[in-house]
C-alpha cells in the first residue's frame, strides 16, 4: 500500500471532521436509515472486498468478469432464500428505488407489447396511459417510478393500521393495469401485505404482481415459520426486490430484483447498437458504476451465509418483541397495528385522557435530546377521506440488542417529559399564507427560500452568500407544517431544503 503524503493525511483528517456532523451509523443509536450488524469483521471485510474492486466498472462484465461472477453468486443466493426456481434470474441494483423502478419499467414494456400483439380490438388501450395498483403505503419508490416511466399509480386506501382489503384493490382492476405492487412489509407500519390473495386475484386477470420485500426480504426469510407466504414461493408473483444494504448489510447501495422467467426479466434490459460507439445494453438504469458495492455484498453473503443471516435476524425479532412490549406499556403511546418483522410505528393512545397522551412527535424530538435518532412520519389523508395517523417509525438492528436497556430508558424518559403536551400545529402560519396569497403562486427558488426562513428552517448555514437559518433542532413543527400545506407546496419547500444543502458558497 503506498504511502500517504502529508497533504493528502490532511485531506483525510477534514473528511473525519465532516464525518463528526453525521448520524452515527453504528451503536445502536440511529434506528432508520442504517443497518447495523454489530460485528465490526463485517465492516472490515466489505472494505476491503470494495478495494479491490475500485478500479472496476461494472458497465461490462464481458470485460470485467470478475462482476458477472459476483452478480451471479449473489444472485443465487437470494433466488434460494425467495424461494425462486431455476427459470428465476434477476439483478444487482443501486438500491430498493432502483430495483423497483426496473420492476415498473419492466411491466409497463411487457403490457406494451401486449397491447401491440393482442387482439384489435385491445388497441385503443395503447392511447392510455398503464396504472399501477398498490396499496396506499407502498413506497415512495413507486410514485418515482410512476412519474419517470409515464404510469398512473392508483393508490388503494388502507384501514387506520395499514391493512388493505384484497377487494378493494380487485375492484380497480382492468385492462390498462400494468402490475400490482404489495410490500413485505410496507414501510410506514410495517404491515405485511396480503400477498398470496392479491397475487392469486392478479393472476386471475393476467396482471403481474411485484413483492416490495426491499427493506423485508434479508429479514423475513429468516423470521420464523409463523409468517404466510409471501415470496416466490407464491403462484402469481412475478417479481419480487429485496435490498443488500438493509438487512444485507452491505454498504449503501446494493439491492437484487429478481424476475419470474427470463422472457419478463429481458424486458428489463435497456440495449442500442444505433450509434457509432460501441454497443449499450444495460440491465439497469446505470451505465458505468462501481463493483464495490456488490463486491461487499457478496463477501458479506459468502461470510454470513444463511446460518449467519438467521442469527442476526433472531437478535432483531428479539428487540423488535421487547420494544413492542415495553411501548405498549408507555401510557399514551400505542404501537400501530399488528406489524410483521423488524420495523414499528408509535402513535397516540387515543384511547386514555388527553392529560395522559403522549404526541409520538414531540416524543421522537425528546428521544433524540436523550441520544437516539428516530424518524417522524407526518399523517396522510387518502383518496376516501381517511387520515392516517401522524406516527414515528423505528428500525430495529441486530446492534439494538445491546442497547436495549438505554434505548429503553430514553424512550419511557421521552414520553414522561412531554405526555400530555398537544402536538405541533402551524394552522395559523398556513392560514396566513393562504390570506396573503402565497399559496397561488408560483415558487421560485428565492421564494421559497424566503417562506422557509419565515418558518424558521434553513437551507444551507454554512452558505456566507445565503439568507437561511438553520436547520431547527426540533422536527415536531416541520412535519407538522408538511401535513398542513398542500403536497404540490409542501414538496416544492422540501426540495429547496435539500437544493439548498448543496449550493457552494457564494460571495458575502
Amino acid at each position: 500500500m503506498a504511502e500517504l503524503s502529508d497533504v493528502s493525511r490532511e485531506i483525510l483528517e477534514r473528511l473525519r471532521r465532516l464525518r463528526e456532523a453525521d448520524a452515527a451509523t453504528h451503536g445502536g443509536r440511529v434506528l432508520s436509515y442504517v443497518y447495523d450488524s454489530g460485528l465490526a469483521e463485517l465492516d472490515e471485510l466489505s472494505a476491503e472486498a470494495m478495494r479491490l474492486v475500485q478500479p472496476v466498472n461494472g458497465l461490462d462484465p464481458t470485460a470485467f468478469p470478475s462482476v458477472a461472477a459476483l452478480e451471479r453468486d449473489v444472485v443465487g443466493f437470494a433466488r434460494q432464500m425467495l424461494h425462486g426456481d431455476a427459470d428465476t434470474v434477476g439483478s444487482i441494483t443501486s438500491g430498493g428505488t432502483e430495483s423497483c423502478m426496473l420492476a415498473v419499467k419492466t411491466a409497463r414494456d411487457v403490457w406494451a407489447a401486449a397491447q401491440v400483439s393482442g387482439d384489435p380490438a385491445t388497441q385503443p388501450m395503447l392511447a392510455l396511459r398503464p396504472r399501477i395498483i398498490a396499496p396506499a403505503t407502498v413506497h415512495a419508490a413507486f410514485h418515482k417510478a410512476a412519474h419517470y416511466f409515464g404510469l398512473d399509480l392508483d393508490l388503494v386506501p388502507v384501514d387506520a393500521t395499514g391493512q388493505v382489503d384484497v377487494n378493494d384493490l380487485r375492484a380497480r382492476f382492468g385492462p390498462d393495469v400494468a402490475l400490482v405492487v404489495v410490500s413485505a412489509p410496507s414501510y410506514p407500519f410495517g404491515v405485511l401485505d396480503p400477498i398470496a390473495d392479491v397475487a392469486s386475484a392478479a393472476a386471475h386477470h393476467g396482471i403481474p404482481c411485484h413483492v416490495d420485500a426491499c427493506i423485508g426480504g434479508f429479514a423475513l426469510a429468516w423470521w420464523g415459520d409463523d409468517l404466510p407466504p409471501w415470496d416466490l414461493a407464491v403462484p402469481g408473483v412475478t417479481s419480487i426486490s429485496a435490498d443488500l444494504h438493509k438487512y444485507g448489510y452491505a454498504p449503501k447501495g446494493a439491492s437484487v430484483l429478481l424476475q419470474r422467467d427470463r422472457d419478463r426479466q429481458r424486458q428489463q434490459f435497456f440495449a442500442t447498437a444505433r450509434w457509432p460507439g460501441y454497443p449499450v445494453v444495460n440491465a439497469t438504469l446505470l451505465g458505468s458504476k462501481s463493483a464495490g458495492a456488490l463486491a461487499a455484498a457478496w463477501a458479506i453473503v459468502q461470510r454470513l451465509g444463511g446460518e449467519g443471516f438467521a442469527e442476526l435476524v433472531s437478535s432483531c425479532r428479539r428487540s423488535t418483541e421487547k420494544l413492542h412490549t415495553r411501548i405498549d406499556d408507555i401510557v399514551g403511546l400505542r404501537v400501530v397495528g399488528s406489524p410483521t418483522g423488524p420495523l414499528l410505528a408509535v402513535e397516540t393512545d387515543a384511547t386514555v385522557p388527553k392529560r395522559s397522551r403522549v404526541d409520538p412527535h414531540h416524543w421522537a424530538d425528546r428521544v433524540s435530546e436523550l441520544g437516539f435518532t428516530l424518524q417522524l412520519q407526518p399523517g396522510f389523508t387518502q383518496s376516501n377521506g381517511l387520515t392516517l395517523p401522524h406516527t414515528t417509525h423505528l428500525t430495529i438492528t441486530p446492534v439494538t440488542e445491546r442497547m436495549l436497556p438505554e434505548l429503553t430508558a430514553a424512550l419511557t424518559q421521552a414520553a414522561d417529559d412531554v405526555r400530555g403536551k398537544a402536538r405541533a400545529t402551524p394552522r395559523f402560519a398556513v392560514q396566513a399564507l393562504r390570506m396573503s396569497g402565497a399559496l397561488g403562486r408560483e415558487l421560485t427558488a428565492d421564494r421559497a427560500q424566503a417562506l422557509l426562513s419565515r418558518f424558521g428552517v434553513g437551507a444551507n448555514p454554512g452558505n456566507a452568500g445565503s439568507a437561511s437559518t438553520p436547520l431547527p433542532a426540533k422536527m415536531a413543527p416541520l412535519i407538522a407544517l408538511v401535513e398542513q400545506l398542500p403536497s404540490e407546496f409542501a414538496e416544492r419547500l422540501l426540495i429547496e431544503v435539500l437544493a439548498r444543502q448543496v449550493e457552494p458558497p457564494t460571495a458575502p
